[in-house]
């Protein structure tokens, strides 16, 4: 029989997106009866009903609302509900196409210990930031994750694991009270724990998150910010401390976007990418001076 799946979304304040997720959900090939959808409002302004509603005669449908507390708190919420014994997590900027769980839950079957990460592909390609994040995501996947039966990192918009051992090593840190790196440490600590990490291209996903130059920065300037709290987790499970990257990690970063595209566009993805990486730079600073200047 097919796993129980649970579908996790942690939602706020971007209603339309939302639609366009859980049409995405209604249109999955996987049995309608295998899976449940669990839409966590994180306090956006104006309440989600009117966007979750007419989804329940298609889909097994529940929403939950919690104070503003960041996606962290939202997706653990979410999980404590849940009833499967698959847990999946997009967002509510994401439409899965319509094999998606049906390919996670194949690797489930076969790898019912591996946490598992799908292929996310953006699609916003007239926006440049939107695209640049979307290029340093893929470059990410194609370092950590050479080997996909040995994959290292999954962004939490797109992975699953069993609802037994993701509770049993407690989720996601909720120290991160923005989307930061939870999905980095989440990854890490279920590797530390013995556990596998198993990449799935065929559970796609399409990504749309719209981004201008100021949130472009304070993206990657809150993953600078949230890589802080990774190293501090990592080191209170008695973790070895993480080494920096070789300088060919990010002058092939710098030119991914030439492999991928050409001219022009190409520069100015590879410039964005830079200005990525001094933003997260500088959030990392900037935390690591805040936590020494607490009492």
């Amino acid at each position: 029989m097919s796993p129980l799946v649970s579908i996790i979304i942690p939602a706020y304040n971007r209603p339309d997106q939302l639609a366009a997720c859980l049409g995405g959900l209604a249109e999955q090939s996987y049995p309608r009866d295998r899976f449940e959808v669990i839409v966590v409002d994180d306090g956006s302004p104006s309440p989600l009903h009117p966007v979750v509603d007419p989804f329940h005669p298609r889909i097994q449908l529940t929403l939950l609302r919690q104070t503003n507390a960041g996606p962290s708190r939202a997706r653990n919420q979410g999980a404590e509900r849940a009833r499967g014994d698959l847990l999946a997590f997009t967002d509510d900027d994401c439409v899965p196409e319509p094999g998606w769980l049906s390919a996670l839950a194949v690797a489930f079957r076969s790898h019912p210990e591996s946490m598992l990460g799908g292929r996310t592909i953006g699609v916003l390609d007239r926006n440049p930031y939107a695209m640049a994040s979307q290029l340093l995501v893929s470059y990410v996947y194609g370092y950590y994750n050479r080997d996909p039966d040995q994959a290292r990192f999954f962004a939490s918009n797109n992975l699953a694991a069993s609802a037994r051992l993701f509770r049993a090593i407690g989720g996601f840190n909720t120290s991160h009270a923005r989307a930061a790196a939870e999905d980095r440490e989440l990854c890490d600590h279920w590797r530390s724990r013995g556990y596998g990490l198993r990449y799935v291209p065929d559970a796609v996903i399409h990504h749309a998150h719209a981004l201008t130059a100021r949130g472009f920065w304070r993206q990657h300037f809150n993953y600078g910010r949230g890589a802080v709290e990774f190293r501090r987790a990592r080191s209170a499970r008695g973790s070895p401390s993480l080494g920096v990257e070789p300088l060919s990690f990010y002058t092939d970063m710098l030119r991914f976007p030439f492999a991928e595209q050409c001219g022009s566009r190409a520069l100015a993805h590879s410039a964005l990418i830079g200005v990525s990486q001094i933003a997260n730079t500088a959030g990392f600073i900037w935390e690591t001076a805040c936590r020494r200047l607490r009492p």
